[in-house]
């Protein structure tokens, strides 16, 4: 397993997991859950969060397409196969 750590401009946490055959991206946005929108098209995550009545939009580029994505408290996963 490999373990990469990356912080944003706001320094928040994005960590990335490689595993012989997957990988894992786990960030903590500190959003509830219902307010957080995260879509998956290809290899790029699409994430809408409302925060009172400002919506934020972010995108990223995945390690991998066809990846599933949980949260949960505010904490955001998103899995893969390689």
């Amino acid at each position: 397993m490999s373990n990469t750590q990356l912080a944003g401009g706001d320094e928040r946490i994005v960590r990335r997991y490689e595993y012989d055959d997957s990988w894992v991206l786990v960030a903590d946005l500190g959003v509830a859950d219902e307010d957080l929108d995260v879509d998956v098209v290809g290899d790029t995550a699409i994430i809408v969060a409302e925060i009172d009545d400002d919506v934020s939009e972010a995108e990223f580029e995945l390690p991998g397409p066809e990846a599933s994505v949980t949260t949960n408290n505010g904490v955001l996963t998103i899995t893969g196969e390689k």
